[in-house]
């Protein structure tokens, strides 16, 4: 017995169904030197204390404390996920000394264009050969909130999804189109290249991530099946060459046959026509040069 599940209850599928709704925002900050003359003033409050009221010793230490703990420093290239007892308050991404929330807990999050190469993949193309493939991928983070809240690590979510990504691509065509209208592997790199971009863009969309180019750098036919595949790429090179061989030399014999008659050099029946045409193609077709018999007697001897 088959069990019928509501529209209404269906659970969605894919990165739509994801529940962690956040996106990146600018965290309050001001300059970290305004923090620094903060400290100053409780380094005297701590001497002034010290020497009148001793009571009151605590308070600029602990504004001091709170103070130092809250001065953060942004690199070029980085940035820094500011937290507060679980919330997310923003993300600081201008360079520079800055003094944020105190007991917040900051997060250093690269926003550098990075890039890797996946591994070298076993693949089935769409004929069902097996194929060796690898690509390289350049990306950077975009939002640095779902990256840091979204997945758990983003640069292992970003390399798993593209090695996925690359082994759809790559079971969708053929290694190498025979007829030379469709897309390949081999011959469409650019195209393929451009659809694996896209797919990989997709999957890592959700992890505040941005793609900026994928390139294959790895393509060859598996070992086993790399023999066979090579003496057929030779056989076909050699019926291609023979093919453009054949229609170049009917077309010099048909210019030959052309120019004899236009100019009246010789009168040929249509037997030696044939023979004389056979004669050319076996020359100009053959792959040893020919050896020249001088006939001495006439021309039907």
């Amino acid at each position: 017995m088959s069990t019928v599940v509501s529209p209404r209850n269906a659970e969605p599928v894919g990165h739509r169904g994801i529940r962690v709704e956040i996106t990146q925002r600018p965290a309050v900050a001001t300059s970290g030197w305004l923090g620094v003359v903060v400290l100053a003033a409780c380094g005297y409050g701590v001497v002034t204390a010290g020497q009148r009221d001793r009571g009151l010793l605590w308070l600029p230490i602990v504004v001091f404390v709170l103070v130092v703990t809250s001065l953060v420093i942004v690199a070029p290239g980085q940035s820094s996920v500011v937290q507060f007892f679980g919330r997310y308050l923003g993300t600081v991404r201008r360079p520079g000394f800055w003094w944020v929330a105190p007991l917040t807990v900051r997060r250093q999050v690269s926003v550098r264009v990075r890039n890797f190469e996946t591994h070298h993949l076993k693949v089935n193309d769409a004929d069902g050969n097996p194929v060796e493939i690898a690509a390289i991928v350049v990306w950077q983070v975009a939002d640095t909130a779902k990256s840091t809240y979204a997945v758990d690590s983003y640069p292992t979510f970003v390399s798993v999804q593209a090695e996925s990504a690359l082994r759809h691509v790559a079971s969708g065509h053929p290694y190498d189109d025979t007829t030379g209208s469709g897309i390949s592997l081999r011959g469409s790199t650019d195209v393929v290249a451009a659809e694996l971009a896209r797919e990989v863009a997709e999957r890592v969309v959700v992890a505040g991530v941005e793609i900026i180019e994928v390139r294959i750098s790895h393509l060859a036919y598996a070992q086993e099946i790399a023999q066979a595949m090579l003496r057929r790429q030779q056989a076909n090179a050699v019926v291609a060459a023979r093919s453009r061989i054949v229609e170049g030399a009917v077309g010099m014999v048909e210019l030959a046959l052309s120019r004899l008659t236009e100019n009246d050099v010789v009168e040929l029946d249509e037997e030696r026509k044939a023979s004389m045409v056979s004669n050319l193609m076996v020359v100009l077709c053959g792959d040893q040069p020919p050896s020249p018999v001088v006939n001495t007697g006439s021309l039907y001897t």
